[in-house]
C-alpha cells in the first residue's frame, strides 16, 4: 500500500500507517511468548487472594480467573483479527467505526487507562528495588512519609529508578519490547516450577489453603452469597485484560499470518491464566505453614527467602515486571497518544507522555485497598472499555463484514469522517452502554455520599463489562442497520 504523508497530514505518521510485509515477523510462537510474558506479573499473581479474601475456595478462585480470560479471548481474537489482515493498530481501526476525528475519544479513554496500569506495575516494581536494597543492607530503609503523597522517600526514589529502566525500552521501540517477550517468557515458566518445588519441598507439602472450603456453604458465615461475590470477581477479571482486548491490532498487525495470531493467543492467555493463579493459591498455602500466615505479596514473600535465593528471586521479579508492563501498557497507549496529534507525537512521543502520566496518577493509591483495587478500578475501567469493544466488533464484523478501505482511514474528507469526523451512531452507542454503569460507579468510589443507589443499578455495575458491550453492540448495530457502506477500492486492498 502506498500511503502519501502530504494526502493524510493530520492522520497520519510512519508508526501509524499499515505494517508492510517487511515488519510482519511475529509467528504463533511470538504472541504466546507475549502473553505468557504478560500474563506471569505481580498483579495477576495476587488476583486469586482477592477472591479468596471473599470467601472463595482455592478451586473457585482458579476457575473463575481461568472462566474470565476464556471469555475475554473472544473479543481478543475478534478484533485481532483487524490488525492481522490490515497492518493497522487500534488507534487507526477505531476511525471505521467513530470516525477520523471520533476515534480520538476511545483512543484517549484506553489511554489514560493505560497509564493506570504502567503505574502500578511501576510501582511494583519500585517496591521490589526497595525491598532489594532492603536485604542487601540488612535493614529496611523506612523513613518518614512525605506529606500529601503517602510514601517515603526511599520509596519515591525506588519508583522513578524503575521508571528510569523502562525508559530506555520506549527510546529504542517496538523491536526491543518483542525480543524481551521471546527470551524472557520460557524463564517465567521454569521460574514458576521452582518456585513451585520450593514451597513443596520448605513446607513438607502444599499446605492448608488447598483444603480450605469454601466458605458459601450451609452454615457458613457467607452462605448462599457465592453468586454475589462471583459475578462482580469475574467482571472484574475481565476488566484485567479488557485493554489489551481493545488495542491488541497494535501487535496483530506483525503477525505473519492470521493462524499465527490466533492460534498464538488461544495458547498463550487463558490457561497460563489459569495455572498462575493455582500457583499463587499452592505456593501461597504453603506461606502458611513457613511463616505463619497467607503471603500472597510475592515480593514480600521473596524478602523472607534466604542466602543468594532472595537475591535471584527479586531480580527475576523486576526483569518480569519490565517485560510485563512494556506490553500490556506502554504500546496501547504510545500509538493511541500519537493517533491523537500524528505531525506531532511519534510513538516514542506517546511512550515518554504515557510515563510521565503514570507518576502523576499516584499508582499507589489506586492499591490501598481491595474494594478500590477490584470494585472501582478494574470494574470501574471495564464498564468505559466494554461498550467500545461492542462496537468496533459490530462495525468490524456485521456493518463491514471484515471489509475496509484502509486508505480513506487516513483521509479527513474520506469515506469514515462521517460528520465532520464523528459518527454519531457509534457516541450515542457508547453513552447507551456506559449509562446503566455510572450509579454504581459512583456507589463503589464513594460509599458514603452514594450508600442509597439502587438495588438494581448495583446489581447491573456487577456485570459491568458485560451490560456495557452487549447495550452498545445493540444500540450501533441498530443505529447502522441499513446505512449504504461506501464502496471498497481495489487499489486500497493489501
Amino acid at each position: 500500500m502506498n500511503l502519501e504523508p502530504s494526502a493524510s497530514s493530520g492522520l497520519w505518521n510512519a508508526d501509524l500507517a499499515p505494517t508492510t510485509a517487511a515488519q510482519r515477523t511475529w509467528r504463533w510462537y511470538h504472541f504466546a511468548a507475549l502473553w505468557v510474558g504478560m500474563v506471569m506479573c505481580i498483579p495477576a499473581y495476587t488476583l486469586s487472594a482477592s477472591l479468596i479474601d471473599s470467601g472463595m475456595s482455592g478451586h473457585q478462585a482458579v476457575l473463575t480467573v481461568f472462566l474470565a480470560n476464556a471469555i475475554v479471548l473472544l473479543p481478543m481474537l475478534l478484533i485481532g483479527h483487524a490488525g492481522a489482515k490490515y497492518g493497522i493498530p487500534y488507534a487507526v481501526l477505531a476511525r471505521a467505526s467513530f470516525g477520523t476525528t471520533g476515534a480520538r475519544l476511545p483512543a484517549l479513554m484506553r489511554a489514560i487507562v493505560a497509564c493506570g496500569w504502567y503505574g502500578i506495575q511501576t510501582w511494583f516494581g519500585g517496591q521490589m528495588i526497595y525491598t532489594l536494597l532492603g536485604v542487601l543492607l540488612g535493614h529496611e530503609l523506612g523513613g518518614e512519609k512525605i506529606a500529601g503523597l503517602g510514601i517515603n522517600a526511599s520509596q519515591g526514589l525506588c519508583f522513578l529508578a524503575f521508571w528510569a529502566i523502562q525508559f530506555w525500552y520506549i527510546l529504542h521501540g517496538m523491536e526491543s519490547i518483542r525480543k524481551l517477550e521471546t527470551y524472557t517468557a520460557p524463564l517465567k515458566i521454569v521460574i514458576c516450577f521452582v518456585l513451585l518445588g520450593w514451597a513443596y519441598n520448605r513446607a513438607g507439602g502444599f499446605g492448608p489453603l488447598l483444603d480450605q472450603p469454601s466458605q458459601f456453604i450451609e452454615g457458613g458465615k457467607k452462605a448462599g452469597q457465592f453468586w454475589a461475590v462471583f459475578w462482580p470477581s469475574l467482571t472484574a477479571m475481565v476488566g484485567f485484560w479488557a485493554t489489551l482486548a481493545l488495542n491488541i491490532p497494535d501487535f496483530t498487525r506483525f503477525a505473519k499470518s492470521q493462524r499465527d495470531q490466533v492460534l498464538g493467543q488461544s495458547l498463550g492467555l487463558p490457561v497460563p491464566m489459569g495455572l498462575l493463579a493455582m500457583l499463587a493459591v499452592i505456593v501461597t498455602s504453603a506461606s502458611v505453614v513457613l511463616y505463619g500466615k497467607a503471603i500472597w505479596d510475592p515480593v514480600d514473600l521473596a524478602s523472607r527467602m534466604t542466602g543468594a535465593a532472595v537475591l535471584v528471586a527479586l531480580i527475576i521479579l523486576l526483569i518480569d515486571t519490565v517485560s510485563v508492563n512494556l506490553a500490556a501498557n506502554l504500546v496501547g497507549p504510545a500509538y493511541d497518544f500519537s493517533s491523537l496529534a500524528p505531525k506531532r507525537i511519534s510513538y516514542r512521543g506517546g511512550g515518554c507522555l504515557t510515563a510521565v502520566i503514570a507518576i502523576a496518577m499516584m499508582p499507589w493509591k489506586l492499591l490501598e485497598s481491595t474494594q478500590g483495587y477490584i470494585f472501582t478500578w478494574l470494574i470501574g475501567y471495564s464498564a468505559l472499555l466494554g461498550p467500545i469493544a461492542g462496537i468496533l466488533i459490530v462495525d468490524y464484523y456485521l456493518i463491514r463484514k471484515t471489509e475496509l478501505d484502509v486508505d480513506q482511514l487516513y483521509r479527513a474528507d474520506g469515506d469514515y469522517s462521517y460528520c465532520k469526523g464523528w459518527n454519531g451512531a457509534a457516541l450515542a452507542a457508547f453513552a447507551a452502554g456506559v449509562l446503566p454503569n455510572i450509579p454504581g460507579f459512583l456507589n463503589a468510589a464513594f460509599p458514603q455520599s452514594f450508600g442509597g443507589v439502587a438495588d438494581t443499578l448495583k446489581t447491573i455495575y456487577t456485570y459491568a463489562w458485560f451490560v456495557g458491550i452487549a447495550i452498545s453492540a445493540l444500540v450501533y448495530g441498530l443505529m447502522m442497520k441499513g446505512r449504504p457502506m461506501p464502496a471498497l477500492r481495489a487499489a486500497a486492498r493489501p
